[in-house]
């Protein structure tokens, strides 16, 4: 499984946080629909090509220095899966004339963002591993 920076995910829900905060002071289901495709840009392709990814590994990442831990990809990746889950219904609300699901859907989604950058624990990375155990092995 590839290995990510463990602060590149802590940088993106930085990032995501400033992004949703501004969705949710304007009302905005175009900038969430925007986080939502940041999202589905990092489920589907991996964080290294995400634009949140992209930014760390080009400007932040050489300012830092070389990462001294890394992390499996999954639970990040998976994470993202769930923040698009909540930013797609957030952008539907708004944009569909329900702005208090809008709202909603964003603020959790902005909650889990706010946790991860400011104190490093993703909820969505706890919920693939709740799921991880729960489920199966396969052979």
């Amino acid at each position: 499984m590839p290995q990510v920076d463990v602060r590149a995910p802590r940088f993106a829900a930085g990032v995501t946080a400033v992004v949703l905060t501004l969705a949710l002071l304007l009302g905005s289901g175009v900038l969430v629909a925007a986080q939502a495709a940041v999202f589905a840009v990092a489920a589907g392709a991996g964080l290294r090509r995400a634009p949140y990814g992209v930014l760390f590994r080009v400007l932040v990442a050489p300012r830092l220095g070389p990462a001294r831990e890394r992390e499996p990809e999954g639970p990040p990746r998976f994470a993202q899966v769930v923040g698009l889950v909540f930013t797609v219904v957030g952008a539907a609300g708004y944009l569909l004339g329900a702005p208090a699901i809008g709202a909603v859907a964003t603020g959790l989604a902005l909650v889990a963002a706010l946790l991860n950058a400011a104190t490093g624990f993703c909820l969505g990375c706890e919920l693939y591993l709740i799921a991880r155990r729960a489920l199966p092995a396969r052979a």
